[in-house]
């Protein structure tokens, strides 16, 4: 077993931390896990430091006892839909062309591709290259020892505002923790969920937020896009408190045990009856107009995102199709919708290559802090334990090597 890794997720709806070892097998055994309730957090983003300090400090000491470790060092997943991602191309002369592109040559042009002006409040996050175009030669996956005068590189950039970040970093600070790295939540949740065959084919990933939902699209076997829409589960559930004038509490309940994505006529004719609570009145709803509720805002995430995939004409290239992940990921009847909406194949994505935990490495809702893991793990064996600097994180785990 290697070092304990720990790996923290400050969600819209949950607070998680988990605690990975890698086996000798390259498996990844998660030995500790820690979940909160999250407080002080709106779409992805803190609020309020000090109740969201509190959600960290109770997901650790759990994950801790589980664990039987002690943490003091860890990886922060972050999100929110003030994370974007801009595209860069930059170009150099070959060093000796009749040689061919060395290894400097590309390190030359990544650094040119990664030299982008950000906006002042912004921070890098990650730095990914696309693909290589040698001479006029394009969609070029790795350049080096080919015969060219001019070696380019489109480079895709994600940054996120500089004191959103802090705020998230500081609230693990403010418990004595030492914050290695942090990361992306839809990367991470791509790192622990897709096959390096579904990104040679093209695919699309869903991650299925309570407060947003985050995508990545891989597009000849290279990240092609990836963004945040600012809806997520926890959009339906104000609708459908709204619509029967229940409380959140209850209309939570009602999505995940009654609810479906997609609407079936024999529902209409079907009655759910909804027990009294302390302010609010007995009373029966239509399972229709449950489902209705629905089908409408999972429709409008998935057509948001379509809209962003159509302006970049990706859909055709999405050869496996597209991949749910993230707690919305249960919902019934979310497949079908999908495939309905995107015109392709639509599958629920589990973490692969873990062991542990059963309910940490079965799950599609805990995918982004099992990517942050595996990342950890590999950048820690790859790096004898020198912190990355942001700018530097991601370089090459999300091509297609893993």
């Amino acid at each position: 077993m290697s070092a304990p890794i720990a790996a923290i997720e400050i969600g819209t709806s949950k607070v998680c931390a988990l605690v990975g070892e890698t086996r000798e097998d390259g498996n990844i055994m998660i030995t500790g896990m820690g979940n909160c309730p999250s407080l002080g957090v709106r779409k992805g983003v803190i609020v309020d430091l000090e109740k969201a300090a509190g959600c960290v400090q109770t997901a650790l000491q759990e994950a801790e006892n589980s664990g039987t470790v002690e943490i003091r060092q860890v990886y922060l997943v972050v999100n929110g839909d003030h994370i974007r991602a801009s595209a860069n191309q930059g170009s150099v002369p070959v060093f000796d062309p009749e040689r061919g592109i060395s290894e400097d040559d590309i390190n030359d042009v990544m650094d040119i591709a990664r030299a982008i002006n950000l906006p002042h409040d912004a921070e890098l996050l990650h730095s990914i290259p696309q693909t290589y175009e040698v001479d006029g030669q394009t969609r070029i996956i790795n350049p080096q020892g080919m015969h060219g005068a001019k070696l380019s590189l489109d480079m895709l950039i994600i940054h996120g505002t500089r004191n959103i970040l802090n705020n998230t970093i500081k609230a693990a600070r403010n418990l004595g923790l030492e914050v290695l790295d942090v990361a992306s939540s839809g990367l991470c949740s791509a790192l622990a969920t897709l096959t390096p065959e579904q990104k040679e084919c093209g695919v699309a990933l869903i991650d299925l937020g309570a407060g947003t939902t985050n995508f990545v699209v891989y597009a000849d076997d290279a990240i092609a896009a990836t963004g945040c829409v600012a809806v997520g589960g926890d959009h339906i559930v104000n609708d459908i408190s709204q619509g029967f004038t229940i409380s959140l509490r209850r209309a939570e309940a009602l999505k995940h045990e009654s609810g479906s994505a997609i609407a079936n006529p024999a529902d209409r004719f079907r009655r759910i009856t909804i027990p009294e609570e302390v302010g609010f009145p007995a009373c029966s709803v239509s399972a229709g107009d449950l489902n209705a509720i629905i089908n409408a805002r999972m429709e409008e995430i998935f057509l948001l995102i379509k809209s962003q995939l159509d302006k970049k004409s990706l859909l055709p290239e999405l050869g496996a199709g597209i991949v749910l992940t993230g707690g919305g990921a249960h919902l019934k009847g979310v497949e079908a919708l999908g495939e309905q909406v995107f015109g392709l194949s639509c599958s629920i994505g589990k973490p692969r290559y873990f062991s542990g935990i059963a309910t940490a490495h079965e799950g599609p809702e805990f995918s982004a802090p099992l990517g942050m893991i595996r990342y950890a793990i590999r950048s820690a064996a790859k790096n004898s334990g020198k912190t990355k600097s942001w700018s530097r994180m991601f370089k090459r785990w999300f091509m297609g090597e893993i």
